[in-house]
């Protein structure tokens, strides 16, 4: 595998600054993106590795780390790699989806140089484009405290990733197909753990010892429930956010969604099964995997543990529970509540309803009416070069219209500093998850119904917690609070992946008029151009 010279000297400028600059560390790595048969269901599928791994290669980094990113793409179409959860503070250019990027072309690298900027907890990593994200290429993402800052627990005696979620047997272009014919996706045909079905994985642990398990799910269209049989499991932290300290029997987690939790090893030595299986739909999947104690004396037995199913007061009950640890520090040493989000007034409301309409006999999905259409140009170019004809700001409305839809390449501005609440309103019969790029937000409400300015006196204004991806239930709203501080370009999604490939996303701009490096990094040097970006200078 060859690298350009470019990426070298880059990577040689890179060290030399830090060295005498004496700036945060800098970890590097050098990914080459391949195809290669895999067999999560015991079928052989084309699956997309990195470094001949599914899933793939770990990153773990601690709070103000550099990441220096290389990524080779020997596939045979453009690729790109987005990094869920992330912040990217004032740096926007290395969100690596299509609105903020251009396409890894075949045969050729791309450097991403990102910092985990004031950033702790759990996260993944996965290729953002043209429905990659079904064949695997997706990777765990871990952000540990600096070793001066407290952490609420106790250090566990082993980290273990769980990237969990629904699978298809069919190979990513043809689930593709499905979708650019206008058909919707047939119900998924399992579930993996870590790229492998039933009973395939083991994690091993120590008697009376306690373990610390970091869950995503990674799927396409599913929630999961996680359990483990004959053991609690204690939440401490979600996306960021160390929690209280919460302990469960089971745990809801939806697309797009990390959670952190302590599992001590206090039952008999035996083996036992670590479970996810769907949530809210009519035939459930499940899969499984191995709790293995070092001094076991059996194998797993039994019927796998049963958890909930298609209830969904239980699941809103689980989600109230959550609650911000308000003493614990975060990346930095104050308490976590010392910020007090409750007392700022919100500059704007923003209410955002998905919908599900078919536009010119297709099946498409919709924003506030809006189906999203990409441009030619990603839209942080178009937006730096002043291309016109590529976007138009308030292209997306601030409310639901109760019209059909339409499409459009839909971006909403949005000023730096200001403080919003967003309502994510939800008329369909199925669950949505939303994220949105380059922000934590504190979510403040949830409910059946429709929202109205009464449901803001049920508000959690005191220690709920923030997170960068939440669900809407059926028939239902979220309510978030969400501070603008961190200008860029940034795509508000549906996790439901086919619901994002047709249309269920949209970009914030969030823009600041000073111009100054304190506010945004300044374009990078090695910003590949494509579309009508081509030819202008970096």
């Amino acid at each position: 595998m060859g690298y350009s010279k470019q990426c070298y000297v880059l990577l040689l400028v890179v060290l030399l600054v830090a060295c005498a600059n004496g700036e945060d560390p800098y970890r590097f790595y050098n990914w080459n993106v391949t195809y290669g048969d895999i067999y999560p269901l015991g079928v052989k599928q084309q699956g997309i590795l990195i470094n001949g791994q599914f899933p793939g290669p770990q990153i773990e980094s601690v709070t103000n780390d550099n990441l220096i990113i290389n990524v080779f793409n020997s596939l045979d179409e453009p690729f790109l790699i987005s990094w869920n959860g992330v912040l990217q503070r004032r740096n926007s250019w290395q969100d690596g989806v299509y609105g903020t990027n251009c396409p890894i072309s075949p045969g050729q690298n791309f450097t991403y140089i990102l910092q985990v900027k004031d950033q702790i907890g759990s996260y993944f990593y996965f290729p953002s484009l043209a429905f990659h994200k079904a064949a695997g290429g997706y990777g765990g993402f871990t952000i540990a405290s600096r070793s001066v800052i407290p952490v609420p627990f106790d250090p566990p005696s082993g980290d273990y990733t769980i990237l969990a979620g629904d699978w298809y047997k069919r190979n990513h272009t043809d689930l593709r197909a499905i979708l650019d014919s206008g058909s919707d996706l047939p119900f998924p045909d399992g579930l993996v753990i870590n790229g492998r079905g039933s009973n395939a994985y083991t994690f091993a642990v120590d008697q009376g010892k306690t373990y610390r398990f970091r869950i995503s799910n990674v799927g396409i269209t599913t929630s999961i429930n996680f359990r483990i049989q004959g053991h609690k499991i204690k939440l401490v932290e979600v996306e960021g956010s160390h929690t209280l300290q919460n302990t469960y029997d089971s745990l809801d987690i939806h697309l797009g969604q990390t959670y952190s939790v302590l599992v001590t090893a206090d039952q008999p030595p035996h083996d036992y099964y670590i479970v996810v299986t769907t949530r809210f739909t009519s035939q459930v999947l499940n899969a499984s995997s191995i709790l293995h104690y070092s001094n076991s004396a059996g194998s797993v037995s039994g019927p796998l543990p049963g958890g909930p199913t298609t209830e969904i007061d239980w699941s809103v009950e689980q989600a109230r529970s959550l609650r911000r640890n308000l003493t614990a520090s975060g990346p930095r040493p104050n308490p976590q509540g010392s910020y007090h989000y409750g007392m700022i007034n919100t500059t704007r409301t923003i209410r955002l309803q998905n919908s599900a309409p078919i536009i010119n006999g297709k099946q498409r999905y919709a924003v506030n009416g809006v189906s999203f259409i990409p441009a030619d140009t990603p839209l942080k170019l178009a937006d730096h070069f002043n291309i016109q004809g590529v976007f138009s700001l308030g292209s997306i409305p601030d409310n639901p219209t109760g019209g059909g839809g339409y499409l459009q390449t839909s971006v909403m501005a949005a000023d730096f500093r200001g403080f919003v609440e967003v309502v994510f309103e939800n008329p369909e019969d199925t669950l949505q998850s939303w994220h949105i790029d380059g922000h934590s937000f504190f979510v403040v409400g949830m409910d059946g119904g429709q929202w109205s300015a009464a449901s803001r006196l049920n508000y959690n204004l005191r220690d709920t917690i923030a997170r960068s991806t939440v669900q809407v239930y059926p028939k239902s709203w979220t309510a978030l609070y969400m501070p603008l501080d961190n200008v860029g370009m940034w795509n508000v999604r549906s996790e439901n992946w086919a619901r994002q490939y047709l249309g269920h996303q949209f970009y914030l701009r969030v823009y600041s008029s000073t111009n100054s490096l304190r506010d945004e990094y300044p374009i990078p040097s090695n910003a590949l151009q494509c579309g009508k970006a081509v030819g202008h200078h970096n």
